[in-house]
């Protein structure tokens, strides 16, 4: 690929990494924090297959997006009831 390219991707991810991440501190409910982390997570996992690492990618996709959102969401659920957000 173009290198040109690459960094242009490489730093719209970052963007994405970041936003998500000031989004997840600032949110007001809860579970708007967690749809960030898992946004989060996300967006390192793709900048880990930018990086031409597929397997921390694919690590970070099952772990740090999807498997760590649904314990947040189980906790939450288990915590607030079935709104998942306080009242």
């Amino acid at each position: 690929m173009n290198g040109t390219l690459v960094f242009v991707l490489n730093t719209l991810v970052l963007c994405g990494i970041v936003a998500s991440a000031i989004v997840a501190v600032k949110a007001k409910k809860i579970i708007d924090s967690v749809i960030a982390l898992a946004a989060t997570g996300s967006f390192v996992a793709l900048e880990f297959v930018l990086l031409q690492a597929p397997d921390v990618a694919i690590a970070e996709a099952s772990v740090g997006a999807v498997l760590s959102t649904i314990l947040y969401i189980i906790a939450l659920r288990k915590v607030y009831g079935r709104k998942g957000e306080q009242e």
